[in-house]
């Protein structure tokens, strides 16, 4: 691991069994810890000016490597001060690495996301990976476009970011042990090369975060965590490749195996995966901060984030039932939906397709994450964090124990 406060300093205040309190210290200011992280994936967190992100709390944001190489492009971005510059957001940024859209477009989403198609399925990506990088098909225009490890790294050093992701290969779950094996392997050859681009020529006060390969198997994931851990990297980040498209109880088995085996010191950022209870219990084994499409993704389907566990902490407002129903979406939410707006209202706009409804929502939907990190850490601090959890996960209570 490597030590330069001048790039990213990290501070644990407080700790409840694994789980802790702590804060990043970037370029662009703190984050306090645990925390989620809303998607900017294309330069904007969906429906939202940068200033209202601000309003909600949100201390850092996640930008999109692939989908900011494939449109504007780094160097647009780049002439306009990076990416704070560019979306107007002074606080700190994360990038990753393009590695995940990238090796995606072989089995599809990706390239229909960028479309805007909506669907999944065949649509005739092709994706040559070499231990010299990956080059594919711009799914915008087919122009032929390449990204190995030095390229990613010289465009999230033009995008600007405070904390930079190593250039990697996310397996696909179908993937085999001796696929994934070479696989993890080329990610670490890939790992040290994307450490001596940025020791070269990266920006002096931009952080750079490995990220732990393995699939589901525990060799593998000992293997690429220490790997990484013995690497100069400034904190870790955890993939969790293998388990997509399986259930949540084998994601759950890989984060136990994986999460014991990284420095206490470093900040880990579990990528990806942001749904509440998954969330609850990687911050329980140590876990500090988290992405995922979820909220503002389901806020384009008309669903909204809610104390129910029963039907996944989700409220689906297209449905007929909230006609007449004066109540917020969540009672007590502070979100500026709740305390102006009720069901029936927001259930109206959602089906008659009104972007004020995607707005709406997702300004609920990151309002009820950022309360439940919130109060997550204010749990830590007391040494209630369990009886926290147990409460969210019963559906007893929104945020507070």
């Amino acid at each position: 691991m490597r030590n330069d406060p001048q790039r990213l300093r990290f501070e644990i205040g407080a700790r409840d069994g694994s789980a802790r309190a702590g804060v990043i210290h970037t370029a662009h200011g703190p984050i306090e810890t645990p925390a989620f992280i809303p998607l900017a994936t294309k330069g904007t967190v969906r429906g939202l000016e940068s200033a209202e992100v601000v309003e909600l709390g949100y201390q850092l944001i996640l930008g999109n490597t692939y989908h900011l190489f494939v449109s504007p492009g780094p160097e647009r971005i780049a002439a306009a001060g990076g990416l704070h510059g560019f979306m107007n957001w002074e606080r700190a940024i994360i990038t990753d690495s393009g590695g995940f859209q990238v090796f995606s477009l072989a089995h599809g989403g990706v390239a229909n996301e960028v479309k805007g198609s909506g669907r999944s399925g065949d649509h005739g990506s092709k994706v040559e990976i070499s231990e010299e990088g990956a080059r594919f098909q711009s799914p915008r225009d087919g122009a032929e476009l390449f990204i190995s490890p030095e390229v990613s790294m010289s465009i999230q050093a033009q995008l600007g970011s405070d904390i930079a992701l190593v250039f990697d290969e996310c397996t696909p779950f179908h993937a085999d042990r001796e696929y994934t094996a070479r696989s993890t392997e080329r990610t670490h050859r890939w790992l040290d090369r994307c450490l001596a681009w940025h020791e070269r020529e990266g920006p002096e006060r931009q952080a750079v975060f490995g990220i732990v390969q393995g699939g589901t198997h525990e060799d593998l994931r000992r293997e690429s965590a220490q790997a990484i851990s013995e690497a100069g990297v400034d904190g870790i980040a955890i993939a969790i490749g293998g388990t997509l498209g399986r259930d949540k109880a084998e994601m759950a088995e890989v984060l136990a195996i994986t999460a014991p085996l990284l420095p206490e010191a470093a900040p880990k950022h579990l990528l990806g995966i942001g749904e509440v209870d998954d969330l609850l219990g990687g911050i329980a084994l140590g876990l500090d901060v988290f992405d995922c499409a979820v909220p503002t993704r389901l806020s384009r389907h008309g669903v909204a984030l809610a104390p129910s566990p029963e039907t996944r902490w989700r409220l689906d407002m297209r449905k007929g039932k909230w006609v007449g129903n004066r109540e917020p979406l969540v009672e007590g939410c502070p979100c500026t939906t709740c305390q102006r707006h009720d069901r029936d209202y927001v259930s109206y706009l959602s089906r008659a397709e009104e972007l004020t409804a995607v707005r709406l929502i997702v300004i609920h939907n990151l309002t009820y994450m950022h309360e439940l990190t919130t109060h997550a850490r204010a749990a830590i601090q007391a040494g209630t964090f369990n009886n926290y959890r147990s409460a969210i996960l019963s559906g007893e209570t929104p945020w507070t124990a």
